[in-house]
């Protein structure tokens, strides 16, 4: 199957060059031009990945990115005109995989894309986790049910408990966990990897607070 684009932007002439670019290498775009659309789009089927612009005539795609994350784990690659160091860290601590400035090339704008399907791409089937353990990981569909129950993750929390899961037992550095989670480490800090884990404890103790997260 065709890796599922949701392009958001509402400027004709690029979003025509995206759609081209992206089709030529094998991917199959649905363009929108607004926040509203882009909702509607995600209410009817799955994505791979979406690429946002950050100034939507309807809402800001910060915002955006935010409302969609807490619902879904697809992959977001923020494409903006907006270039500024703090916006790049800002996109990407609320949950960005990528962050492309205006003017960009195409073909770099595509081999992110690409770069970041095939980091996420799933196993054909269900993972189980390593024997002994409370956890079941759908990797087609980003999901994890813990001890039976589905968990709401995010797309960093759910990246760092699949880390967790395949390495029972061991101890990471942030640094490692900063590499399991984020398509550029260097654009994170200390700060978000310890509120992602913190964040991630919380859930798991709200299905079991009997049981250590860390099992």
């Amino acid at each position: 199957m065709k890796p599922q684009v949701l392009l958001v932007e509402d400027e004709k002439a690029v979003a025509e060059t995206i759609v081209y670019v992206l089709t030529t290498d094998g991917c199959d775009v649905r363009w929108v031009t607004t926040g509203s659309e882009a909702r509607e789009a995600l209410a009817s089927r799955p994505f791979s990945i979406i690429v946002l612009d950050v100034g939507l005539p309807d809402v800001n795609g910060f915002d955006f990115c935010r409302e969609t994350r807490r619902q879904h784990a697809v992959p977001i690659v923020f494409l903006t005109a907006r270039g500024e160091e703090m916006d790049r860290v800002v996109g990407l601590e609320i949950g960005a995989d990528d962050y492309v400035t205006k003017p960009f090339s195409p073909r770099e704008l595509s081999a992110r894309v690409r770069a970041i399907l095939r980091r996420t791409a799933p196993p054909p089937s269900v993972v189980h986790a390593p024997t002994a353990t409370p956890f079941v990981i759908d990797a087609e569909r980003r999901r994890v049910q813990y001890f039976g129950r589905s968990l709401d993750l995010t797309r960093t929390e759910y990246e760092l408990l699949c880390a967790f899961v395949r390495r029972p037992g061991r101890v990471f550095s942030r640094d490692q966990l900063m590499d399991q989670a984020w398509t550029d480490p260097g654009a994170s800090t200390d700060r978000a990897i310890d509120s992602h884990v913190k964040a991630l404890r919380a859930k798991l103790r709200a299905v079991r607070a009997d049981v250590e997260a860390s099992e």
